[in-house]
């Protein structure tokens, strides 16, 4: 056995703790040559034009190759080093190399075409013919049928593309990492919560300072804003983080080139495969079938939120004028002014509910919730991790059997990438001799705990927690056996975020918060009083939250729904006249919203961005189902929407059939119709007109 933890059996568990830099080259290299030879040989029109002959050994070499990368990724993500990322980016680019390699390749695309014409492909399962069908329409949206210059340009663009998202992701990083604000007087700090003061000293004292050092890691840069009394200093907080990565901040981190030559890169790519601009030729993997459909799509539910968002607007600006003396409402005196309208009109500050969901009893609730539900069990085993912070949980059936395995790494830190996400290391597969299980990663950036005591979440990052749960069960809980209809391989990305927004709904209810709370002091669960004021405040500001994510959206698919590349000027224009059609409230000329979007330029959500609401429609209407058993069984002896029946029944068409099928076709098998919008409007409090 290789003595290079990379290289372990796809069935191991992969010893993280062992891995060092020095092991991904030599791994890509070993896996790179492997995998080409399976290429070829799966590639010879010798071979019967059978799925045992062609597919099943392909994917069984190369699922070796992608769980190693999707471990250096990883790792690149969470515990990024200068040895680390120097690996990382010696390796990007053979691996793009390679994949870019199979895509044009005309001899396995032939065969693939062998196999879709064999007699016996009708009798294959259903699950297996869309993998070939899929494959296919990859193969064609991968270049296969270019030939000459375009072929060896459509090459390069993608060698260029990976390195240039890495980059942006990189300066993204580096440039929050960078960034320290050291406060040694006291009386500048006040509002802000003990325990977020607590980490600020904790982290001046690692840097050999005294006083408190502040960052733009969420964990700190929000409560500020939401709490610090001193408007200089949420200014400058505010300044810091929506200048990151641009040349209005630390100008060695300016993603302005990159943005620019990314939006060429991805023009270019989308000409040379035929295609009119880069969202036309991504949306030839989604839902939505055109640029215009998302627009009009995105501007429909705008002019429903917009009225909505102009109350949220007003009353703030009133609240702001008449209770705290601020007749001109700054950008950074947004959250501020929205946290002390909170507490006056709900009577409850974010902070106060915090104190109760600590992360071991989150936990814990959310591993009740998902048994309840999907008849899983969650249990914490012990686990080889890439960091402290990281820890390992073994998902079974009740009889114990193993069904995946779950790593959390909740804690915001250096060399960590910002936000929350999920991602699989290895995907479910059945052959004939063994059944292999879904390792899968589930990242966050919550605080960590200080001064002896658990971590604290605020009820919006129970929400994240639950959110990015429910991707991770999306793989966790599939039985699709063949990896190429695993959910994150061929699920429509605009479908990706029904089951996590799905799972948001189960941090409103009741029972379910019972489940989840447990005050850090005392341990007594939330009480119902302050419960009934966290629901009641549950569409706080909705219109404003709603409008600024079509905002998002729809900047994102006109930027992509252009011939050409564009320069960074006319990027931050497109940004201004979207803000002027959708926006109550625009930040100032110097912001660089885009800079830090990593989203769009490292995340795969160019000309997808429109993915949250669409899916939103989505989740909204599949919680309905829920509710509807609730009120059937006179709210389930207790359980409100906990229905084991119906959450049995959304296992079973939803997570369990990944991408085996049009996800259209899964909600539709789910819900025994087409979606509707009514359920996501009732539930933004958007049912009815604004008050007047």
């Amino acid at each position: 056995m290789s003595s290079n933890p990379l290289l372990a059996p796809v069935q191991d568990l992969v010893d993280y703790a062992a891995i060092q830099p020095a092991h991904v080259v030599p791994a890509v290299e070993e896996l790179l040559v492997v995998a080409r030879a399976a290429v070829e040989k799966a590639a010879d029109p010798a071979l019967p034009a059978t799925w045992e002959a062609v597919v099943e050994p392909l994917e069984a070499t190369s699922e070796r190759l992608w769980r190693a990368w999707s471990v250096a990724g990883h790792l690149n993500a969470v515990v990024n080093t200068p040895e680390l990322r120097e690996a990382y980016n010696a390796a990007l680019p053979k691996v793009t190399e390679y994949s870019t390699w199979v895509g044009l390749h005309e001899g396995l695309y032939k065969q693939y075409q062998r196999l879709r014409a064999a007699p016996a492909f009708d009798s294959w399962t259903p699950v297996r013919r869309r993998i070939i069908d899929l494959a296919l329409r990859d193969f064609r949206l991968g270049g296969v049928e270019l030939q000459g210059e375009a072929r060896e340009r459509y090459a390069e663009i993608s060698d260029r593309e990976a390195q240039v998202s890495q980059k942006f992701s990189e300066n993204v990083l580096d440039a929050i990492d960078a960034w320290g604000l050291v406060i040694e007087d006291e009386s500048r700090l006040a509002g802000i919560p003990a325990d977020v003061l607590d980490a600020a000293r904790e982290s001046a004292q690692a840097d050999g300072k005294t006083g408190w050092k502040l960052s733009l890691k969420m964990p700190c840069y929000l409560p500020v804003m939401q709490y610090a009394r001193d408007r200089g200093l949420r200014e400058t907080l505010y300044r810091a983080y929506g200048t990151v990565a641009s040349e209005q901040g630390d100008v060695r981190y300016d993603n302005s080139p990159l943005i620019e030559e990314l939006l060429g890169l991805r023009a270019e790519e989308a000409r040379l495969l035929g295609y009119g601009n880069f969202a036309e030729l991504r949306l030839q993997t989604r839902m939505a079938r055109s640029a215009t459909q998302v627009a009009e799509f995105l501007r429909d539910l705008a002019g429903r939120a917009r009225p909505y968002a102009q109350q949220d607007l007003a009353q703030l600006r009133e609240f702001a004028a008449t209770e705290l003396g601020l007749a001109d409402v700054q950008p950074w005196d947004l959250p501020y002014a929205s946290e002390r309208l909170r507490e006056t009109r709900y009577a409850y500050s974010e902070d106060e509910i915090k104190q109760y969901f600590t992360e071991p009893r989150v936990l814990s609730g959310l591993f009740d919730v998902i048994q309840t539900l999907f008849n899983v069990r969650l249990r914490e085993t012990p686990v080889s991790a890439w960091h402290a912070d990281a820890r390992g949980v073994r998902v079974e059936r009740p009889d114990g059997t193993l069904i995946g395995h779950l790593y959390l790494d909740l804690y915001a830190r250096a060399g960590k990438q910002g936000g929350a996400w999920v991602d699989s290391e290895r995907n479910r597969r059945l052959t004939a001799a063994t059944l292999q299980t879904p390792v899968v990663y589930l990242t966050c950036n919550f605080s960590r705990p200080n001064g002896g005591k658990a971590a604290l979440l605020t009820h919006d990052d129970v929400i994240t927690l639950f959110h990015e749960t429910g991707h991770a069960l999306h793989a966790l809980l599939s039985e699709v056996d063949e990896p190429g209809a695993s959910a994150f391989a061929s699920v429509e990305w605009d479908a990706i975020e029904l089951p996590s927004q799905f799972m948001e709904n189960f941090c409103w209810e009741w029972a379910v918060v019972q489940q989840l709370s447990a005050h850090v002091d005392t341990g007594e669960p939330l009480p119902r009083a302050l419960y009934d004021k966290l629901l009641a405040a549950r569409n706080y500001q909705s219109g404003m939250q709603t409008v600024r994510q079509i905002e998002f959206a729809l900047f994102d698919m006109l930027l992509h729904d252009k011939a050409q590349g564009v320069p960074i000027a006319d990027v931050l224009a497109l940004l201004q006249t979207v803000r002027d059609e959708i926006a109550v409230f625009s930040p100032p000329a110097w912001h660089r919203m885009p800079h830090s979007f990593s989203h769009l330029f490292a995340g795969g959500y160019g000309a997808g961005y429109y993915s949250y609401k669409w899916a939103e429609v989505l989740s909204a209407d599949a919680y309905e189902a829920f509710e509807e058993a609730a009120r059937a069984n006179g709210q389930g002896a207790g359980l409100g929407t906990l229905d084991p029946a119906t959450g049995d029944r959304f296992r079973r068409e939803i997570l369990a059939v990944g991408g085996a099928r049009p996800a259209a076709e899964s909600f539709k098998a789910f819900r025994g119709r087409e979606p509707r919008i009514d359920a996501l409007l009732r539930h933004s409090g958007m049912a009815t007109a604004p008050a007047a």
